[in-house]
């Protein structure tokens, strides 16, 4: 047993490695426990065991393998860092434990794996698990197939990643093993349960006997969706919502989950092996399929056929293939073999899916063309290759196609095609379905809808209907405003029939819009030039607009109350609309409107005005008016006064009523008849522009200007263009149909009349205002001269921005995002202008002969092909997207071999770039990826050409048709170094300005992964570079999850790499204009800078106010959104004026309690606490949107834009701001300190300067203010700037170390002093030697003060310093030293503790070589009391790195400071023993004869005014360490952070917390501090007191001194707080209870008492609970008793102890009750015994084992009712239910029987009989030992006897009653008996229990006792003379008026019988220092200034106290 004690020493860590197994076996059973403790998952303990999991799981025993398993269970489930050990742990799970023949050892094992998934590391779990499938011992094998069946059944396939287990299954039914093939069986049928038919395919080759039970076992299976019942710790969202669900019975949980249900189906592809076919074609395939045999072509197809028939087809060139097959279905006469190339196409198109996208734009205009043949099978066989085609692409790259064949002749095709769009809708979403795309469709179906053939007509019924279905009403109403209502009833008819794909039926449009909204990024909007991308319209089903109502960006946003619903109205005849006006107008004016009297019609006009205005909008016949307008005159009036009057009713009207279009159209005509007109032209106008608010501008402009140009009179055309452009400009551009009248437009740039071009021409610089260049395109073939007019007015033009718009139908009223301003762009919105230009089609152009010349073997006729090609596009300017042939051939010249054709054929396809503008999309993948290839040349003027066409594309198409697909991840896999390295500088470059990308890029990671790890140098540059950029999108947790594939080694660098590019990230761009347009003031600029100038829909606000103030409300989810300024490609050209105007204002806005909030917010853990390695992004996120309310939009964008030049500028904002607008950048000081520890991260040196210089203004601001920081704002900044001290470059280590000067004077030193420690500890050397250096000027400064926690502790850190490596840090380390030796002398050596020979011998030369140079440091020197440095300049008298200078430099500066502080010197003196807090200056009295006729002789007073009780005196000052000087300026939020600190699981933080805490309670000034705190600080109390019970005390590496110092700290505090009554009266009832609870626990822990001192601190706890049981809340803690006193009798595992010593404190209470009871709620306290009694009745209490509860209660009562007779039944108001318990009945009689009694005895006797009765000891015997006792104290010889004997017998009987005995001696007496005890006691504890090293300032109250420095007490009986010094001194303050006698300040008398620990000496101490103090205070009063002198050191025994009281007392005489 020798061997077992000498491991049982061991700690557990090296238990568990030790080599005997029960060493092991032991050290997992203590780990075990262990882990099960730890609260807290990031505690360091877990490091320890990373190393030693694997070995618990691995162990070569079984049975200690058995408890590691459980112990390494444990070790998953609580760690933080367990994740980290998954694969070798799971890898030795299944080799080790799975083979185990003991099944508890493999349902460990299995445990394990599932709790690894639990803690987010599926992946590797199953990864491992696979591995072991493959182990030849089928045990392992059969284990890991159960595993991964238990794993997929709890946690569900979506973290069980299906597709590798289903690989390998079929390979497990093979198996020799009958055991793995029920097991793989079971796998099976789990899997079939998650994703039912999808299983079916990867299993179909399995042996069929085994496919048929399969089958079976499937069928028993139940049809509901399986529910995940396990979570992640991710998931504990779903989790909560999952036991809810369970809760609330499963018949909810159905409806709630279908969603769920859905989205977890597994795609059947997703699980196959995709074939390669290509090389599996016959030799002969492509002679064959042009043979003119059909039967050969029959076989070539047949063949096909056989191939495609596998589900998932590799990837490959299939050009030529489907080239062939599109061959067949279009040419072949043999219909036969039609319908079998359209079904290989359907294959072939299913098997790709994506990847056939690239040959979707080749295939379906054949297809669609053949839809001509009337057999049903070739009819369906092309149904189906069109559908399965249009799964692989968008509707938008065949739109064009499928438009082509929208009215052909044919009604088949147009039947067809319609059939075929209704099928693709049910697959599209609102978002994939935008208005863009949906418009032109509907276009032609409305054609469709009037054909003459049936089936064509119900076909675009059915397509309408599904449309409507899918997008809602309101998106498809308004471009049926033209369809009657019958056709209209029919459309809503089919909407109702469909069913769409992947929805349950019914619901219209709108209820399913949520879902996709939220994933459709720019989905598929046709490509803008450099649009923005769409924010899914569907979102808004609440109103899109209605055609022609999008008059501008405003009147297009505003969904509010009817006006958003477009107002239609039929025409009406004449007839009814006579009768409708006469209704309304009078009479006389219906008559006279034709009269032939001019005046007579001028008359009833102004009849019809007056009407018209008094008539209400409801009532307003607008139709029916303005048909009488236009009766005969109408509007061929002559007189012009009546014409006037004529067209200002109609404005009215327009402007008043519900006016239609069909009213408008009644008055167009004559109102552009008359816009010329000189008299009345003014009028139309405004009618023209009033209709135009009612009908919206983009329709009424179409109207006008074909209504103009169809009439010859030029000056209508000239007035009709100048109107236009004004009302442009008033109602904006959105919406703006420009197609429509462009054409107009150029007929009058050609016209004869000059006015006419001139007014052209400037129409033309208005909407150049609002679409920017490509406006010029339209006109580039005009003559030269007119062509210099307009680039002219476009000159003028340039660098405006277009005003913002005031008009529309509903004014800006609407700030909601447009969705409709964004869909109205399709109209001819500035982003689609590339659409509205005229195209050409060039397909018939691309014969057969130039294709195959561009494919010829001679180069030159190959130059001749691109020749041609190149000149048919110059040609043609403009071209539609088929191009025929032309894309193929163009892409095999890509890689030819002569590179000049590369180049020419690059610079074509910049052509086509240019000339087919955004339906280049359809081309990305056949033309655009190859141009990808070419980056890949090895020569460098080729991929420059590359680079540029690649640009030229993607400023057409956007990017993300180049990320979606494999496409960019098969270009990047190419090993090739100069592809990879240009290819991932593109990408770098275009990421960041992409506000979403498609999910794929995700596949790019294992290649960019591959690439940091690249030969060449210059890749991995490239790729790291690229990191930040990959991540801002895809997100740093993706990012490092994909990492999981690498080895081992390679994955510690990318992870690595991963965490400095997170630092990097870029922030994601803003939305663009519309985005922005969600916060009104900045609506103007974002959608302005949001791309090329086109983009602009004006703002809605108008710009009277400058200011931009972002409303709060808004702002907050703009914040993340908006990051960026700018998006687009180009650069708005047009910003400068308009930014100016938006950024002048002030920038720093003052949210009132902002701060506060964010202080409570990170206090509540709501947000993230400021506090990390490197600012990860979501820390920059949260800033960004706390910043979002303080600062405005613009200056946000800049400081979180990703170029360090908009820093730069953007502190130059900040510092011009600053002065003026200083109370808000203190508002916000938090934040923009924040911002700023970011930059500190930069690398780049000019931001670093800016910021540091910024700073320094700052700080000197604030220090100007006077304003503090808090500790919020300083833990968030201090510690980021210190990294800066040990920069490299001296010029910033220079501006740090000067801010960090001025720091001191808005923070308190001894505060910023713990974070320069923290910084000594850094791995930077000069950072070390800096921190040093400051520490040294620190203390100089502001002496040993600073020093936190302690001097001692402090100085000890600094001294490790002194061995340092590195000479700077040495010598650093050894100059502070010096500092601390100048401040304090010798008393440097204790402080330091133990150095090295070597060290101490630096130490003592540096110190020498100072002295020299040095005058000694005198006694008078005093430190001056402000914290700041005597000298101003003094902190940059700082040393460089050199030694020499700065010594003398320090020299200097010392001797200055020396004088400076003789001449300040104060009346304190710096003592090198004894800090200052606690040292008492008797000098001060005793060379001081001012007073001597002021302060009587102390032996004049007669004996007996001693013995009167002793008042305790208020404290009034006390000096204090700096480090609560702030206490008035940080109070709450200074005590709430250190009362959290009292709780800390830190044994080191907890006691420097408690200590702070005790410096306050001791100070009467500042203890009101806490007031408000107490409940608070009792918790974190109670709650170190259980963490020390359950952890602490259980945990045997820590050393038990420390645990006993903490519960020191513990009582002190307590025993401080508790001598304040006003501040013990603040505990709650709840507090009391478990305070109580928890003392009582510490007393009865019997591991205390084996702790040395261990009774001491016992006895202290006894104390303590007096005082509480006396201080606190008389009622509270009653109360709190009695419920402590109910729950330990309820509960049956506390000890019985426990409620033994519960009722002694209710004893107690009860003994008191006669002084208190007019203190106590008795309503509360009777509540209390009621339910108590309700719980407890009598004979339940009688069946206790104890009766001492029973007669502990009864007499509680009894001692009420006596104490206030039958007025006790009147304090039963709170008891609802008195009937309850007996109480009612027990108080009645108690009344009763005590009303008997009341003559017979005094109450006193009552009370004591009470008592008596109750006593363990026999009354006799008792009287009769006291009585012995205080013999013996009486007499002279037995005094010291009597007195320890009543000590002993006091603490056996902790509760007798001296009373009895004390009550007829003097007062004297019983002081001096008490004294006695209290000195009795406090020897017998020996030094006291607390010893100074605990931390916490020793302080002269009855709380501590005196430390060994404090005066001994000796035990002869010299302390009775100190106490009657005590006495006497107390008296001479009385006379002197000293004393506190308010009744605030009363204490309780000392004679009070409490044992107390504090010795008399302590006593003494006190009262002198009061007396020093208060004399001091009279001094003042006085005006005497003698200026004392001084002596030696404060006083170091009793005698010398005694001879200087004596000095005073002669003195005074």
């Amino acid at each position: 047993m020798g061997d077992d004690s000498e491991w049982m020493k061991l700690p557990i860590d090296q238990k568990c490695e030790h080599k005997i197994w029960k060493a092991r076996l032991n050290g997992y059973e203590e780990a075990l426990k262990l882990f099960q403790r730890i609260e807290d998952e990031k505690s360091p303990e877990w490091g320890k065991y990373l190393g030693l999991v694997k070995r618990f799981v691995t162990d070569s025993n079984a049975v200690a393998q058995l408890k590691g398993l459980e112990a390494a269970l444990a070790y998953i489930e609580n760690a933080h860092v367990a994740g980290k050990t998954t694969g070798e742990v799971v890898s030795g799970v299944v080799c080790k434990v799975f083979n185990q023949p003991k099944a508890r050892a493999k349902e460990l094992g299995s445990d394990i794996c599932l709790m690894y998934i639990e803690i987010e590391k599926a992946e590797v779990v199953q990864d491992e698990l696979i591995k072991g499938l493959d182990n030849k011992n089928p045990k392992i094998v059969v284990t890991c197939l159960e595993t991964l069946r238990k794993a997929l059944c709890e946690f569900g396939s979506k973290i069980i990643t299906l597709k590798p287990v289903v690989k390998v299954l079929p390979k497990q039914f093979e198996s020799r093993e009958k055991a793995v093939r029920d097991e793989a069986k079971l796998l099976a049928v789990e899997i079939y349960r998650w994703i039912r038919d999808a299983l079916r395919a990867p299993l179909q080759n399995i042996n069929s006997v085994q496919l048929k039970d399969l089958e079976e076992e499937w069928l028993k299976l139940p049809t509901t969706a399986p529910k995940q019942t396990r979570f992640l710790r991710s998931q504990q969202d779903l989790k909560a919502k999952f036991e809810q669900q369970q809760a609330a019975g499963g018949d909810e949980a159905d409806g709630d989950n279908d969603e769920e249900a859905e989205i977890a189906q597994v795609d059947p592809y997703e699980l196959l092996e995709a074939v390669e076919i290509l090389s599996k074609l016959p030799k002969d395939f492509y002679e064959k399929i042009e043979a003119k045999k059909w039967q050969e072509r029959k076989e070539a197809l047949e063949a096909v056929e056989t191939l495609t028939k596998n589900p998932k087809l590799e990837n490959g060139d299939y050009g030529d293939l489907v080239r062939a097959l599109k061959k067949v279905i279009g040419k072949d006469a043999n219909v036969m073999l039609v319908a079998m190339a359209a079904k290989c196409l359907a294959a072939l198109a299913a098997g790709l899916r994506k990847k056939f996208g690239t040959y979707a734009g080749l295939v379906v205009p054949t297809i669609l063309e053949k839809f001509k043949e009337k057999k049903p099978q070739v009819v369906q066989a092309l149904q189906e290759a069109i559908d399965a085609v249009f799964l692989t692409t968008t509707l938008q790259n065949i739109s064009e196609d499928v438009l082509s064949v929208m009215d052909n002749k044919n009604p088949s095709i147009k039947q067809q095609a319609s059939l075929f769009l209704a099928r693709s809708f049910c697959r599209c979403t609102p978002s994939t379905l935008p208005k863009s795309v949906l418009k032109p469709f509907c276009a032609a179906f409305l054609k469709q809808v009037n054909d003459s053939a049936p089936e064509v007509r119900d076909a675009a019924f059915e397509a309408l209907g599904t449309a409507m279905k899918v997008v809602g009403e309101k998106a498809v109403n308004p471009f049926l405003t033209d369809v009657d209502k019958l056709k209209l009833d029919k459309i809503k008819e089919c909407a109702d029939k469909v069913e769409l794909v992947g929805k349950k039926g019914g619901g219209s449009g709108g209820e399913k819009k949520e879902k996709p909204a939220a994933k459709a990024p720019s989905v598929e909007a046709p490509a803008k030039p450099s649009g923005p991308s769409k924010k899914a319209p569907p979102a808004k089903a609440a109103g899109p607009p209605k055609k022609g109502k999008p008059a501008s960006a405003p009147s297009a946003k505003s969904k509010k109350g009817p006006d958003a619903k477009e107002f239609v109205e039929t025409e009406l005849s004449l007839e009814v609309c006579e009768e409708k006006a006469s209704a309304v107008l009078p009479a006389s004016c219906m008559q006279l409107l034709d009269s032939g009297n001019w005046k007579e019609r001028l008359a009833s006009m102004e009849e019809f005005q007056r009407a018209v205005e008094q008539m209400d909008k409801s009532e307003m016949p607008c139709q029916a008016l303005v048909r009488m307008l236009a009766k005969k005159p109408g509007w061929k009036e002559t007189n012009f006064q009546v014409m006037q009057m004529k067209l200002h009713v109609v404005g009215l009207i327009a402007q008043k009523g519900l006016f239609s279009k069909t009213s408008a159209l009644v008055v167009l005509d004559g109102l552009v008849d008359k816009v010329g007109d000189v008299k009345c032209g003014s009028n139309a106008k405004e009618a023209l522009t009033a209709i135009g608010e009612a009908c919206s501008l983009p329709w009424i402009a179409e109207q006008v200007v074909s209504l103009a140009f169809a009439q010859k009179n030029p000056k209508n055309q000239a007035e009709t263009l100048n109107w236009l452009a004004n009302a442009m400009k008033e109602f904006g551009f959105a919406g703006i149909n420009v197609k429509a009248f462009i054409n107009n437009v150029k007929t009058a740039l050609g016209a004869t009349n000059p006015a006419v071009r001139t007014s052209a021409i400037a129409l033309l610089g208005v909407m150049y205002l609002y679409m920017g260049a490509p406006l010029r395109m339209f006109f580039e073939d005009e003559k030269p001269a007119l062509l210099q007019q307009i680039n002219a007015e476009f000159e003028k033009m340039q660098g405006q921005s277009p005003p913002a718009p005031f008009r529309g139908a509903k004014k800006a009223g609407a700030e909601e995002e447009g969705d409709v301003a964004e869909e109205e762009e399709v109209d001819g919105g500035p982003g689609d202008i590339m659409d509205l230009l005229p195209r050409t089609d060039i397909s018939d152009k691309i014969t057969y002969d130039m294709v195959s010349k561009i494919s010829d073997k001679n180069w030159k006729v190959r130059k001749e092909g691109l020749d041609e090609v190149a000149a048919i596009i110059s040609e043609a300017k403009f071209i539609q997207p088929s191009i025929g042939e032309l894309p193929m051939a163009l892409k095999g010249r890509l890689n030819d071999s002569n590179k000049l054709l590369v180049q020419q054929t690059l610079n074509i396809l910049q052509q086509i770039a240019t000339a087919m503008g955004p339906s280049l999309k359809q081309h990305v993948r056949n033309l655009g990826i190859p141009v990808i290839t070419v980056l890949g040349d090895s020569k460098a003027n080729v991929r420059a050409a590359a680079m540029t066409t690649l640009n030229a594309w993607v400023e057409q198409t956007g990017m993300k048709e180049w990320l979606e697909g494999e496409d960019l991840s098969e270009e990047l896999k190419k090993e090739n170094p100069f592809l990879r390295q240009e290819l991932l500088g593109w990408l770098a470059e275009k990421l960041p300005t992409l506000r979403t990308v498609p999910s794929d890029l995700m596949l790019c990671l294992p290649n960019l992964y591959a690439c940091l790890e690249d030969r060449s140098g210059d890749v991995r540059k490239k790729a790291q570079d690229a990191l930040p950029t990959f991540m801002m999108h895809l997100g740093y947790e993706k990012m490092v999850k994909a990492t999981s594939k690498l080895k081992p080694a390679s994955k510690d660098q990318v992870v690595g790499m991963l965490e400095k590019a997170r630092a990097l990230m870029p922030a994601k761009p803003a939305a663009p204009g519309k985005a922005a347009a969600s916060k009104p003031a900045s609506s103007a600029p974002a959608a302005k800078q949001a791309s090329a100038p086109a983009r602009n829909q004006s703002p809605s606000e108008d710009f009277s106010e400058p200011e931009p103030k972002p409303d709060t409300k808004k702002s907050k989810p703009a914040g993340p959104a908006a990051k960026k300024g700018v998006v687009g490609k180009k650069p708005p050209v047009k910003a400068g004026a308009k930014d100016e105007e938006d950024r002048s204002g002030p920038i720093f806005i003052l949210v009132p309690n902002a701060k506060e909030q964010r202080i409570k917010e990170e206090k509540g853990l709501k947000i993230l606490k400021w506090n990390f390695m490197t600012p990860r992004d979501e820390y920059v996120e949260q800033l960004k949107t706390q910043m979002s309310t303080c600062l405005p939009k613009w200056l946000q964008d800049e400081l979180f834009h990703f170029d360090f030049q908009r820093h730069v500028k953007a502190i130059g904002v900040m510092i011009e701001h600053m002065e003026p607008e200083c109370d808000a950048v203190i508002s916000c000081l938090d934040l923009v300190l924040k911002w700023f520890t970011l930059r500190f991260f930069d690398t780049n040196t000019s931001v670093l300067m800016k910021v540091l210089e910024f700073l320094k203004l700052l700080f000197t601001m604030l220090s100007r203010k006077n304003y503090q920081l808090s500790d919020y704002e300083a833990s968030s900044f201090i510690p980021y700037l210190i990294l800066k001290v040990g920069e490299s470059k001296d010029v910033v280590r220079k501006d740090v170390r000067a801010i960090l000067t001025m720091l001191c004077k808005v923070y308190a030193a001894s505060k910023v002093f713990p974070f320069l420690m923290d910084g000594t500890k850094s791995k930077n050397s000069k950072q070390r030697s800096e921190c040093l250096e400051e520490l040294g000027c620190l203390i100089e400064n502001f002496g040993m003060n600073v020093c936190q926690p302690t001097p001692a502790k402090a100085l000890k850190e600094i001294g490790i310093h002194i061995g340092d490596r590195d000479t700077t840090v040495r010598n650093a380390a050894l100059n502070t030293v010096v500092a601390v030796y100048n401040t304090c002398g010798e008393q440097v050596f204790k402080l330091i503790g133990n150095l090295s020979e070597k060290e101490m011998s630096m130490l003592e030369e540096r110190i020498k070589r100072s002295a020299k140079k040095t005058p000694a440091p005198s006694t008078k020197q005093e430190r001056p009391q402000r914290e700041q440095p005597t000298n101003p300049n003094a902190t940059f008298l700082r040393k460089p790195a050199q030694e020499e200078v700065p010594n003398k430099l320090k020299i200097m500066y010392r001797t200055y400071r020396i004088q400076a502080r003789a001449q300040n010197a104060h009346l304190e003196q710096s003592s090198a023993s004894i800090p200052k807090e606690f040292q008492l200056d008797l000098d001060v009295f005793e060379n001081n004869h001012t007073c001597a006729s002021e302060i009587p002789d102390l032996v004049q007073h007669k004996l007996d005014e001693v013995l009167e009780p002793v008042m305790i005196p208020e404290r009034k000052i006390r000096s204090v360490s700096p480090h609560f000087d702030d206490i008035h300026n940080s109070t709450a939020s200074t005590i709430n952070f250190v009362i959290s600190q009292v709780a800390s699981g830190d044994i080191n933080t907890s006691i420097q917390a408690l200590a702070q805490i005790d410096e306050v309670l001791r100070q009467a000034d500042k203890a009101e501090a806490m007031s408000g705190h107490i409940d608070q600080f009792l918790i974190a109390t109670f709650m170190q007191l259980r963490l020390i019970y359950n952890t602490h005390m259980a945990d045997d590496r820590l050393d038990k001194k420390d645990v006993f110092k903490l519960y020191s700290c513990i009582i002190g505090n307590m025993l401080s707080l508790f001598s304040m009554e006003s501040l013990a009266r603040e505990a709650s009832m709840g507090v009391l209870k478990d305070l109580m609870h928890g003392l009582i626990t510490l007393m009865l822990d019997s591991r205390v008492e084996d702790i040395e001192d261990g009774q001491q601190l016992i006895r202290s706890v006894n104390l303590l609970m007096v005082r509480v049981l006396e201080k606190s809340d008389q009622t509270n803690i009653l109360s709190a008793l009695l419920v402590l006193l109910q729950d330990s009798l309820i509960s049956t595992a506390g000890s019985p102890m426990f409620s033994e010593l519960v009722m002694k404190c209710l004893w107690r209470m009860i003994r008191f009750l006669p002084q208190t009871i007019n203190s106590i709620n008795l309503d509360r306290i009777l509540l209390d015994v009621h339910n108590f009694m309700k719980v407890f009745p009598k004979e339940k209490l009688k069946q206790l084992k104890s009766d001492v509860p029973h007669r502990t209660l009864k007499t509680l009562l009894h001692t009420l009712c006596r104490l206030t007779g039958s007025k006790i039944l009147d304090h039963m108001s709170m008891i609802e239910n008195r009937n309850e318990s007996e109480l009612e009945a027990h108080l009645r009689r108690v009344v009763k029987h005590s009303v008997n009694l009341s003559g017979l005895k005094s109450d006193k006797s009552t009370e004591k009989g009470a008592l008596r009765s109750d006593d363990k000891v026999i009354k006799a015997k008792v009287s009769d030992i006291l009585s012995e006792i205080f013999k013996k104290i009486g007499s002279k010889e037995n005094t010291k006897e009597g007195l320890t004997e009543l000590y002993e017998y006091k603490q056996k009987y902790s509760d007798a009653d001296l009373e009895p005995f004390l009550r007829n001696t003097s007062q004297f007496f019983q002081s001096y008996v008490e004294r006695g005890l209290r000195m009795i006691e406090s020897e017998r504890e020996g030094k006291g229990r607390i010893q100074t090293s605990t931390g916490i300032p020793q302080h002269s109250t009855d709380s501590y006792l005196p430390s060994s420095s404090a005066v001994p007490v000796s035990s002869n009986g010299e302390d009775l003379n100190a106490a009657a010094y005590y006495e006497r001194l107390k008296i001479l303050r009385q006379r002197r008026g000293l004393e506190n006698s308010t009744p605030e300040e009363d204490r309780p008398p000392l004679s009070s019988l409490r044992p107390s620990v504090a010795s008399s000496t302590d006593m003494l101490h006190s009262k002198l220092s009061q007396l020093k103090e208060s004399r001091e205070h009279f001094q003042q009063e006085q005006s005497h200034s003698h200026s004392p002198t001084r002596s030696s050191s404060p006083a170091s025994n009793l005698d010398d106290l005694k001879k200087r009281l004596e000095r005073i007392k002669s003195n005074r005489q």
